[in-house]
């Protein structure tokens, strides 16, 4: 056992490792009985597919070592292994993460030792530092045009006030909401933090059934004794909603809007007037459906609406037809299709039109439909779709059926379940953004995993106005989000594995031209496959400044009217935390930062496939005597605010 660890780690003969415990577990199934039920589970269950990956984005064994105990358990409960993880009970799921991990599954830990001294009344909070949901507004914009002071300059003046550690996790995927001098963020574990935006001092917790990656929505409903309060709203991975009461964490209610196995919410949902709008995708169908003793393919995308202050579904739209059936497997399973097409983020609403756009992903199985890879415009009161904008047709694609990818399935067309033509994996992952020109047209900006971006007519059923190739497209990973101040549209370069990645790019928001480009910076930590400088993370926008993380670890800031940048903080290291929980960065995907009341709100970490480890929450701010009593600040930030509110001016 010692010696197939250590040949596996240094990568000397991995596959021969795999393969042995694939064929032999008895003979190695030395040591304590629940080491040996984990070779067993291991052998029976997961060599198949990680002893010799058909697909590069399968974690070989010696990856799967690095991973600690914990995400391993949480990757068969509710992310992307969860179809493989339903064959096992909670002891051999917790035996197979302990043998390769080499560590022990923790209990989830909901405890703190900053516990705030009181707990007061949630008011009014109209006219008080907000930021709620995935973009701040329900267009998603992602632009903060009041940052509390905070200006382009002196925002390089940030420090770090405060850090907060979560316990058990090596990825922040939910990204924090602001409201009323709160912070409100979820975890991979499931915990729900309420805690003090200026202090970090904890108000409450709550343990959510599974994992949270979603942004946190916060709107007004009325309590049962008639009284108006508050509620905050997420998705967790099992497609369940949930409402709680802002005050105090109790639960209000519960809706699973999909009971597809492989259904999970990754967007977040959209709060208004209302009505809370959930959208799902289908991680683990994705990754394990090429498997010739699967049924491929079942799961369809959707959205759902869902009654904000009792949880009762008022419609659901799905991405494609119902599937049919297509054939059988190889060992004679039924096939079907179409199948796929997720919607892996957050809705966009415009009142304007009544409409709620969403942006889509691959489909899993054919046949071909015009909904993939696309943007869907959606009726808000009844969820039919009024118009759709493909911009990637016929990408069905599901892992282990790439042969152009290192260590793909050569003999991948003669198995049933992979599509006949495989697509890219191109999808837009990013909610659509709606916002309006210096020349008081209303646009879609849309970024996509291809390395495009693009702007479309809302009025015209999504017609393309501009296209820009701001960088290498990558199927590996996500494209979060672009943010836009009004002028310009700003793209992160992602692109994994792919050459160049990284930058910031400006485009004009009327001409769709370059203004700047940002190149990438030098990395932060040793560069490998984990650490590189692709900014694939959500971008955040305030006058005068954008944000943008990096797969480094960095945070950086640019000035918005040429980008030159002007801040930088290196996550990677370790925090003493205000709540008592060790924590470190790594690097930063999925969640931008977050912008209110003087204060910049960072998440850092993301334990898996395309990055490294960080369980971390951090919050900055400049010295508040710079910020609220130095009149010459005061002044260049009315200036500057002037200056971007007229943008014929610049």
């Amino acid at each position: 056992m010692k010696l197939i660890r250590i040949l596996a780690r240094h990568s000397i003969v991995p596959l021969l490792a795999c393969a042995a415990l694939s064929h032999t577990p008895a003979a190695l199934a030395a040591g304590p009985a629940q080491k040996a039920d984990g070779v067993d589970v291991f052998a029976d269950h997961c060599a198949v597919c990680h002893a010799v990956p058909s697909d590069e984005k399968i974690p070989p064994v010696d990856a799967l070592m690095k991973m600690d105990a914990n995400k391993i358990v949480s990757a068969l409960t509710d992310g992307p292994m969860r179809l493989e993880g339903k064959k096992l009970t909670p002891a051999q799921r917790t035996a197979v993460a302990e043998f390769l991990s080499g560590g022990k599954v923790k209990e989830t830990v909901v405890s703190t030792s900053d516990i705030c001294k009181a707990n007061p009344a949630i008011t009014d909070p109209a006219g008080k530092p907000m930021w709620t949901g995935w973009g701040r507004t329900v267009e998603n914009t992602r632009h903060q045009p009041d940052p509390g002071g905070l200006t382009v300059t002196n925002v390089p003046k940030l420090k770090l006030k405060w850090a907060f550690g979560i316990a058990n996790t090596t990825q922040m995927r939910s990204q924090p909401a602001v409201f009323a001098g709160r912070l409100f963020f979820g975890s991979a574990t499931g915990v729900i933090y309420s805690i003090d935006a200026r202090t970090g001092c904890t108000y409450w917790t709550h343990k959510a059934p599974a994992g949270v990656r979603t942004a946190i929505s916060i709107g007004k409903v009325k309590e049962k004794n008639g009284k108006s309060g508050y509620a905050l709203y997420f998705t967790d991975g099992k497609a369940a909603a949930h409402a709680l009461d802002a005050q105090t964490g109790k639960e209000l209610w519960a809706t699973t809007v999909d009971t597809h196995p492989a259904a999970v919410g990754t967007g977040s949902p959209t709060l208004y007037d209302g009505t809370l709008y959930v959208p799902v995708t289908g991680v683990s169908e994705e990754s394990t459906s090429a498997r010739p003793d699967y049924e491929c393919c079942t799961f369809r995308g959707s959205v759902t609406a869902l009654d904000a202050e009792t949880g009762t579904v008022k419609w659901k739209h799905y991405t494609v037809p119902k599937p049919e059936p297509r054939g059988k497997s190889s060992t004679g399973k039924q096939l079907w299709g179409p199948a796929g097409v997720g919607i892996w983020s957050a809705p966009t609403v415009d009142p304007k039109r009544g409409l709620l756009y969403v942006g889509t992903g691959n489909a899993y199985a054919g046949p071909p439909v015009k909904t993939n890879d696309a943007v869907l415009a959606l009726d808000l009161k009844t969820g039919k779709m009024k118009w759709s904008k493909q911009l990637l047709a016929k990408d069905i694609w599901i892992f282990g059926c790439d042969p152009s990818t290192t260590g793909g399935d050569k003999n991948a067309s003669e198995n049933p379940n992979c599509p006949k033509d495989i697509g890219p994996d191109f999808d837009i992952a990013a909610s659509p953004i709606l916002t309006k020109t210096s020349q008081g047209r209303d646009v879609l900006i849309i970024t996509q995993k291809s390395g495009m971006g693009f702007e479309l007519d809302p009025e015209h059923d999504g017609k393309v106005i501009w296209q820009y190739h701001w960088g290498p497209g990558s199927p590996k990973g996500g494209v979060w989000g672009a943010s836009t101040d009004g002028t310009n549209a700003y793209f992160g370069v992602a692109g994994q594995d792919q050459p160049n990645p990284g930058g910031l790019r400006a485009i004009n928001l009327v001409s769709g031209q370059q203004a700047w480009f940002a190149p990438p910076q030098k990395t932060l930590c040793k560069r490998s496959p984990s650490c590189g400088p692709l900014q694939a993370a959500a971008i955040t926008t305030i006058p005068g400044v954008v944000f943008s993380g990096s797969q480094d670890g960095g945070m950086r800031a640019y000035a918005a009217r040429n980008g030159k940048l002007i801040w930088t903080f290196d996550t990677n290291q370790t925090f003493d935390t205000i709540n008592g929980v060790k924590a470190h960065g790594g690097s930063i995907d999925g969640p931008g930062p977050v912008v209110a009341g003087g204060m910049l709100y960072v998440t850092s970490g993301n334990g898996g496939y395309f990055g490294r480890p960080g369980n971390v929450l951090l919050a900055f701010t400049v010295d508040e005597k710079y910020i609220f009593r130095n009149p010459g600040v005061r002044l260049i930030a009315d200036v500057w605010k002037f200056l971007l509110r007229s943008p014929h001016n610049r």
